[in-house]
């Protein structure tokens, strides 16, 4: 395993910082997390598509949820979502705008739900809940038991936590992110509470909606130069933002998911994020 490793010194540069600024902290305190080596050749580029600084989101579980874990991941995701140290990280994606989150609240969708899930379901599950204010996403969170299905050989059941898409209809555009139940053989297993495997990937799955929330476009478009302009920060042959550090994890989760310790003294599970800064995935200077 390799050792932290401190990038503050060695990483160059292209911009100038006032001395003592808080610019000049963040840069110079920047570390990447331990297990990791530099990888800047992944760097996350800019391909013009729509971010989302100022974020919004809500919970949708789906009926089966114990209610106290329903109010452990609503208060940790809140709290990580929040936390000054985590959108400090994010913040070198956004110069010279305020990167923020909003918890507009969770509710709990009443009605039978199949055993296995799939986009169709999710999708249409996010159109019948009326207008969503542009910007805001929808997070829909899988009962236990239930599996969700991409397609044929990729579900939860092989390794599939969740991911993020869009949704066009009444001529606007509803962005959403749905999250498996993670126990057992299902999902991503990273921790020792199910909830906390969902608040990771959620996690993710919403830091990946800020950073490129227009994916789902450039994949409908397929293998053509349109598809490029739907894309926000995206490494063109590493993936999103949350993703890289999946994959350069090289098998060992546990690397990138981190039950971290946040400003206000509370800790959450997250997955860590790429920072081109350090050229891997940060780690938050709180933990």
């Amino acid at each position: 395993m390799a050792t932290q490793t401190r990038r503050s010194t060695e990483q160059p540069l292209n911009l100038v910082l006032r001395p003592r600024s808080d610019a000049e902290a963040a840069y110079r305190s920047a570390v990447l997390a331990p297990g990791f080596e530099p990888a800047p050749g992944l760097d996350l580029q800019f391909l013009g598509g729509r971010t989302l600084p100022a974020l919004a989101y809500r919970l949708v579980y789906l009926e089966g949820w114990p209610p106290d874990e329903r109010a452990s991941l609503d208060r940790a995701l809140a709290a990580a979502m929040a936390d000054p140290g985590l959108n400090e990280i994010l913040a070198q994606y956004f110069p010279g705008q305020a990167v923020t989150a909003s918890f507009a609240g969770s509710t709990v969708q009443p009605g039978a739900v199949p055993d296995r899930v799939d986009k169709r379901f999710v999708e249409s599950l996010v159109s019948r809940l009326g207008p969503v204010p542009d910007g805001e996403v929808v997070c829909v969170v899988l009962a236990p038991g239930v599996v969700l299905v991409e397609k044929a050989g990729v579900t939860s059941e092989t390794g599939l936590g969740g991911y993020h898409g869009s949704v066009h209809a009444r001529g606007a555009t509803t962005y959403y992110s749905v999250a498996v139940y993670s126990e057992g053989a299902n999902g991503i297993v990273a921790f020792d509470e199910p909830w906390k495997n969902v608040c990771a990937t959620l996690y993710h799955e919403l830091q990946e909606a800020r950073t490129d929330p227009d994916v789902e476009d450039a994949i409908r478009a397929g293998h053509t130069t349109k598809a490029m302009r739907y894309l926000g920060w995206y490494a063109p042959h590493a993936g999103e933002i949350g993703d890289i550090p999946i994959v350069e994890s090289h098998g060992d989760i546990r690397l990138a998911m981190k039950e971290v310790r946040l400003a206000d003294g509370s800790t959450a599970p997250v997955q860590l994020m790429w920072s081109n800064r350090v050229g891997g995935p940060e780690a938050p200077a709180a933990s």
